[in-house]
């Protein structure tokens, strides 16, 4: 008697195997310890966008074709913000972190995720108006080239102005957000001034350590995109990279709550996910 064949969600599932077993072994880039779901769920408009019929397809394409790469992880990552996202985060950024940094001669920020750069663009602004730019490094970071670039430009749709306008107007902004861009045709473009002390690279969270020590890290919903282990694994990464006493700042639907790190950091406003690095912490340096 024939053994009965794979139901079809079990054909997925291998194939999905596979799929993450190619990108790491040919690229290294590890996918493993993503969530499940949104994996599945990206993986499969990818072979539509592409019409490669079937996982397996868009797996041979992937091991064949190199240059099939970016668009591969274009399609993994989720490069969508918004310029002052979550206004009251950063409202608390301005009224209650930047205050503790100005006691710094210098400051190392990273913006880990960083996306199309709009939050990196956002906090330039915060520092530039609390007159603490010219004294800070920002270390923006993703592990998609082609986000990166888009993120360098710092040109956006002009559709976004109004709504980034009263966000920055609730996070406290000191002026109008017209004064940081400037307008052509459908698109605005951020002033050149705020990339001065911005260092845009490429970084794995999956798979690369410790980027810099820094002051304050940011990754805002990132995360939620990463299975248990794999958000233990980066937030261990961003403990190590803190000073003590340096911030975290994370995205609204992430928390430290059942983290094996959470008894290295102290709450500053939990409802707005920011934390402060415990002096007793452990870490393997600064």
């Amino acid at each position: 008697m024939a053994d009965t064949p794979a139901p079809a969600d079990d054909i997925e599932r291998i194939e999905l195997s596979l799929f993450v077993q190619a990108l790491r072994e040919r690229y290294g880039y590890d996918f493993a310890g993503y969530a499940p779901a949104s994996l599945a769920r990206r993986v499969r408009q990818l072979v539509r966008d592409h019409r490669t019929d079937t996982v397996s397809a868009l797996t041979g394409r992937l091991l064949h074709e190199p240059d099939f790469l970016p668009q591969v992880l274009q399609g993994l990552s989720v490069p969508v913000s918004d310029m002052f996202r979550d206004p009251p985060v950063f409202r608390a950024l301005r009224d209650r972190v930047l205050p503790v940094l100005a006691s710094y001669p210098r400051i190392n920020i990273w913006q880990a995720g960083c996306a199309h750069g709009q939050e990196v663009y956002s906090l330039a602004i915060l520092l530039e108006e609390a007159g603490l730019y010219d004294r800070c490094q920002i270390y923006a970071t993703d592990f998609n080239e082609q986000a990166l670039e888009h993120a360098r430009e710092g040109i956006y749709a002009a559709s976004e102005a109004p709504q980034w306008s009263r966000n920055y107007q609730a996070a406290g902004g000191l002026h109008s957000l017209t004064d940081y861009t400037s307008a052509r045709y459908q698109f605005i473009k951020l002033d050149d001034r705020l990339r001065r002390n911005v260092t845009f690279a490429q970084h794995n969270l999956v798979a690369d350590g410790v980027f810099c020590e820094a002051h304050l890290v940011l990754c805002r919903n990132v995360l939620i995109y990463f299975s248990n282990a794999l958000q233990n694994r980066t937030l261990g990464l961003f403990r190590d990279s803190l000073v003590r006493d340096g911030f975290l700042c994370l995205g609204m639907r992430e928390n430290l709550d059942f983290a094996p790190v959470a008894a290295d950091f102290m709450p500053v406003d939990p409802a707005l996910r920011l934390y402060r690095r415990a002096r007793g912490g452990s870490t393997t340096g600064a």
